[in-house]
């Protein structure tokens, strides 16, 4: 299988990891901080970009490339994980049913609904690379009943998805492999044979890759090793596949050994924000074999470090490790400087590009 995607915005090398740029911005960097990161595509949302700054603003200016000043491959997630962690934990906040989602956005009275017709319109009027079918989304630990409405759901979903997508691509004109690309979520907990049953639909249908759907931890924080690698045995090698919401570097590691090629989450940016940077455990050219020893997290908020002169890694080549010390960053976060969000996430960014680079020598 080709190690690169070929998507409208350019190639995308994969293995790789794409920070979640929810709401059209990666939190305190812009395009140039990426770039510099090595980040070669991002993830946006649906769900929140339909509610900010609202689908016609974004096409006001001109699609989520040229609104964001990043003109790199972008990926657009439905908004099935989003529906699933504000109404199944809350029902005030809305309904799922076969039709759609209908959800009342934060603060306001005013429902909102998002079909699979309509998740398809917007993720292409906002000119993405790779767009993702609607899904229901469960926890692993839901019951079958809930499991096989969810599969049920979200097959017949993943069809009207496919139907809208086909319609739409055909009446634009898109140049040779300029066509974004559609993919699909497996759901089904972990049942086995509900997994099988959604994977056997969803290939029937054909899509050009597909996602591991719902969530991938257990209670204990753990990767669900067992499932999120059967769910990848059971699509054909060929079709890439995204491990959706997978950000922890060493469940990365582990996924990318099962055969996933796509990787999201918050999880870096938001660990910067908090203080937690990340490292190699060692010498990254030493190490032929990325695990969970291969990773430490730095807390750069931690007393110790009021005085230290070093970077936050020795094996780091970003803006951050380059010209400021983890003493300087511990007196930026415990001032509560902006300059401490940024500073701190182009470290994560490029730690997590330096680990995709090594984790791409390794399972070569």
């Amino acid at each position: 299988m080709s190690k690169v995607l070929r998507l409208g915005h350019g190639d995308l090398p994969i293995p790789a990891f794409l920070p979640d740029a929810t709401l059209g911005v990666v939190r305190a960097l812009d395009s140039s901080d990426l770039e510099r990161c090595g980040t070669q595509a991002l993830v946006m949302n649906t769900f929140h970009l339909m509610q900010r700054p609202g689908s016609s603003t974004v096409q006001a200016l001109g699609g989520l490339h040229t609104m964001s000043g990043w003109p790199h491959p972008i990926v657009t997630d439905s908004g099935g994980f989003q529906a699933y962690s504000l109404i199944r934990q809350n029902p005030k906040n809305g309904n799922l049913n076969n039709q759609g989602i209908i959800f009342r956005p934060e603060g306001s009275d005013r429902k909102l609904q998002l079909t699979p017709g309509k998740t398809i319109q917007l993720q292409l009027s906002y000119g993405s690379d790779m767009v993702i079918c609607l899904d229901d989304c469960t926890n692993a630990d839901d019951p079958p009943d809930i499991q096989q409405e969810s599969v049920t759901r979200t097959i017949a979903w993943a069809r009207r998805c496919k139907e809208e997508f086909v319609r739409l691509t055909e009446q634009k004109y898109y140049a040779d492999g300029q066509r974004p690309l559609l993919f699909a979520v497996v759901q089904g907990g972990s049942i086995r044979e509900q997994r099988k049953r959604c994977a056997d639909a969803l290939l029937e249908i054909g899509f050009d890759g597909y996602g591991y759907g719902g969530w991938p931890i257990d209670s204990q924080g753990n990767l669900l090793e067992e499932m999120v690698g059967y769910t990848r045995e059971i699509i054909p090698a060929e079709f890439p596949m995204h491990a959706l919401g997978i950000g922890h570097p060493p469940s990365i590691a582990a996924c990318a050994r099962m055969g996933y090629q796509l990787f999201d989450s918050a999880m870096p940016t938001r660990d910067a924000r908090h203080a937690r940077l990340y490292d190699f455990s060692g010498n990254p050219i030493d190490m032929t074999r990325l695990a969970g020893d291969s990773f430490v997290y730095v807390y750069v908020g931690d007393d110790k470090y009021i005085k230290d002169n070093r970077a936050v890694s020795l094996w780091c080549d970003c803006l951050t490790c380059a010209r400021y010390s983890v003493g300087y960053l511990h007196h930026l976060y415990k001032i509560n400087d902006s300059l401490f969000y940024r500073l701190a996430t182009i470290h994560n960014l490029r730690f997590m590009a330096q680990w995709m680079a090594k984790l791409a020598e390794s399972v070569a």
